[in-house]
């Protein structure tokens, strides 16, 4: 089944698979709607991700399988929206389909992929990046 997914939907359901661990994980304790969801989007836009991206190859220990993956997922990646920086984009979506890839092939390691990722905590407000993709 998996030589037929193509990264991009791999990045799909992985975007989602992340958004409803954020959502599951920031239940507890109990917030205003508004407050959760600008919480949610912080740590789900491309932004997050890539920071999320950077810290997992760093400490998390990615096999060369799953680096692949990581790869396979940036390189499929479009431009993305004018507001980022193409290799922002690039590396969301390598995330996006790293979870996607564990999602369905091992749902263990995406569990401990998900809990590392939650465990870095939140990501400052907003960073703008300049030209070159730098703060």
């Amino acid at each position: 089944m998996l030589s037929r997914l193509t990264p991009g939907t791999l990045a799909y359901l992985g975007d989602a698979v992340y958004e409803q661990s954020v959502r599951e994980r920031l239940l507890w304790p109990p917030s205003r709607i508004d407050s959760l969801t600008s919480r949610v989007q912080r740590l789900v836009r491309a932004e997050g991700q890539e920071a999320l991206l950077r810290a997992t190859v760093a400490g998390f220990g990615l096999s060369e399988e799953e680096q692949e993956w990581v790869r396979r997922g940036r390189n499929s990646a479009g431009r993305g929206p004018r507001r980022l920086h193409p290799s922002v984009y690039r590396a969301a979506t390598g995330f996006e389909c790293l979870v996607g890839y564990l999602h369905i092939t091992d749902r263990d390691r995406c569990a401990a992929l998900l809990e590392f990722c939650h465990g870095l905590g939140e990501p400052p407000e907003e960073e703008t990046l300049d030209e070159e993709g730098g703060p």
